[in-house]
């Protein structure tokens, strides 16, 4: 039972990103499945890095709706 692990194999278990900037930062640092047998070039993981992060910043400069509805809703 996963709930029920102890924390030193808990940190054994893999998880998954918990948002898409630090789903970048992975990628940014391991990409060489990508590149293997030129399916992507690293001039193109960079302009798609680039992107998304455009979109990143975007979102961290407008509050979530739960916090609208928590901070400034009546």
């Amino acid at each position: 039972n996963l709930y029920d692990l102890p924390p030193e194999e808990d940190a054994k278990i893999p998880t998954v990103c918990h948002s898409l900037d630090q789903a970048l930062e992975h990628l940014d640092r391991d990409r060489e499945f990508l590149t293997r047998g030129g399916v992507f070039s690293n001039d193109m993981i960079d302009a798609f890095i680039q992107l998304k992060m455009e979109e990143v910043t975007r979102l961290r400069m407008v509050p979530h709706p739960v916090e609208f509805d928590m901070y400034y809703s009546c």
